[in-house]
């Protein structure tokens, strides 16, 4: 137990020092990235905040390289200082001292879920509204699930329409019964209600079918309303940017995932792709276990046995296999291709029993 935590200590001090490395240097790429798209559309501060907002997400995405690089980087040392001799010399084999580092990432894991997570969420949540205002702060859509309806929000030069659809069909382009509701730009004040029994969204209009509409600026807007069998209604979304933003899981918590599915299979929404990514989220732990184990195995060897070049490079290109593989699976999972349970957990299972495997077979031939 004790030399296990030893080696505890040692892995989360080396992963501390990896991982605020790679922080600064992600935010110094985004702070670059961000003023050479937008530095003549915003002053310091506001390039400065996207930077920021914009680095969680990408640093929890990069986590378990992040575990691979720390585990290979502590083993290394302690083979180049002879513990590890020493560890097989005094009777402990390194089956019985890589339990406690296991488990500890196990747990390590299920914290980053369960607290980096929701923060990754949110701040990148901001950096999408923040850049899309910046962008074109005049047209600004969002499109957001509720328990009963899909709620979308479209904006032109006149003001922001709030759309409200209690399903949608199959195709994912026409919503029934739907609501739109005009509020002006200047006053923020409701101008107009529109209520249609079916809307359809083609290229560049809403298609509304069985519509009536209140001037919601008349004293009496009942006594003024107009009906229509058929009524066109102009608007910049696309089905592209709805999907887009229905599918952008990465501004939505691992704990609010769970009842925004629920609420996408009552709109009628495909939630595959949704359900893949917590799968994913789910499997964050294991998957950090099998990088550090796998850093772990490959490093054992002492350092005066030679190519220790060799040995970086090939844990280096095993994470980075581990992780495309891990990524190509969950797309796989995503598009319906194969099972999502399947795509989702079999590659950090598989990782972690090759790894067993391989130090199985190094530490008794």
């Amino acid at each position: 137990m004790t030399l296990g935590l030893y080696i505890v200590r040692r892995l989360a001090g080396t992963f501390a020092m990896i991982a605020a490395v790679f922080f600064g240097m992600l935010v110094l790429f985004e702070v670059f990235e961000v003023v050479r798209r937008f530095g003549n559309e915003a002053g310091l501060p506001e390039l400065l905040t996207l930077s920021v907002l914009r680095v969680p997400r990408t640093f929890y995405q990069i986590m378990p390289l992040l575990m691979i690089l720390s585990s290979m980087a502590l083993f290394l040392s302690m083979a180049r200082s002879s513990e590890l001799v020493v560890m097989r010399s005094a009777g402990r084999s390194a089956k019985r001292w890589l339990v406690e580092p296991v488990l500890a990432v196990l747990v390590f894991g299920i914290l980053v879920v369960a607290l980096l997570n929701p923060m990754a969420s949110a701040s990148n949540r901001l950096y999408q509204q923040r850049l899309q205002a910046l962008q074109n702060p005049d047209l600004v859509a969002e499109i957001s699930i509720s328990d009963s309806a899909l709620w979308l929000r479209q904006g032109d030069t006149l003001g922001q329409t709030v759309i409200r659809a209690e399903s949608v069909v199959a195709d994912g382009l026409s919503f029934e019964p739907i609501t739109f509701l005009v509020f002006d730009r200047e006053t923020g004040a409701p101008m107009i209600r529109i209520e249609a029994d079916s809307g359809r969204l083609e290229p560049g209009r809403w298609l509304l079918l069985n519509a009536k509409q209140w001037d919601l600026n008349d004293p009496n807007p009942e006594a003024s309303a107009r009906s229509y069998p058929e009524v066109a209604l102009q608007t910049d979304l696309t089905p592209e940017r709805i999907r887009d933003s229905l599918a952008r899981s990465g501004s939505i918590s691992v704990w609010a995932m769970p009842a925004f599915i629920q609420a996408m299979e009552r709109a009628g929404l495909a939630t595959r792709d949704h359900r893949a990514r917590f799968q994913a989220e789910l499997a964050l732990p294991l998957l950090m276990a099998a990088m550090m184990l796998i850093g772990a195995v490959l490093c054992l060897q002492h350092s005066r046995a030679g190519s220790a070049s060799r040995r970086v490079l090939i844990t280096v290109l095993a994470g980075f296999a581990l992780f495309f593989f891990r990524n190509f699976a969950q797309v796989l999972g995503e598009n319906g291709q194969i099972p999502i349970a399947l795509a989702i957990w079999t590659p950090p299972v598989a990782s972690m029993l090759l790894a067993v495997g391989v130090l199985l077979h190094l530490e008794d031939g």
